[in-house]
């Protein structure tokens, strides 16, 4: 039996499943109306991660939580308590990909972002479940520190 090429494409250095347009009007009009200060006085300020700090600014291993929605596949979970896990950043040409999971790895989720400056603006996609995708906006503070926030909550990432 021969296998039919579908030319499939996969943009991500992760080799999963893409973010379907990580530029779309709904990432942008999202992205027009965020902000983060990346100030002392935000919820990722605080040192909650114990990753070491990559030779790489960006590259490398992360701390990943997310909180503003409630994962029906965890007993107990609320949208207001955070959801905790590893990540991986990867640079790719133009375009940032933070692959994260939570629930001790059972779950997956995967951010396309285009770097604008310090800022990053994308889209990020459960690929436990593909049918939830929703904008991305982010804030590089430094080398430990990535504040992001999506419309219902924060996705936030720290060494």
């Amino acid at each position: 039996m021969q296998q039919a090429n579908t030319n499939l494409v996969i943009r991500n250095p992760f080799g999963t499943l893409d973010v379907r347009a990580p530029n779309d009007s709904e990432v942008m009009d999202y992205a027009a109306s965020t902000a983060l200060a990346g100030d002392a006085a935000d919820v990722n300020a605080a040192q909650w991660a114990c990753i070491a700090a990559s030779s790489d600014p960006l590259e490398g291993i992360w701390a990943s939580r997310w909180n503003g929605g409630a994962d029906p596949t965890i007993a107990g979970d609320t949208p207001d308590k955070w959801k905790e896990g590893r990540a991986e950043v990867r640079i790719a040409g133009e375009r940032i990909y933070l692959r994260f999971d939570w629930d001790d790895g059972r779950r997956h989720g995967l951010i396309d972002a285009a770097r604008e400056g310090t800022r990053l603006v994308g889209k990020y996609i459960n690929l436990t479940n593909p049918a939830i995708m929703r904008p991305w906006v982010g804030r590089v503070v430094d080398a430990a520190r990535i504040d992001g926030c999506f419309p219902n909550g924060r996705l936030d990432f720290r060494r």
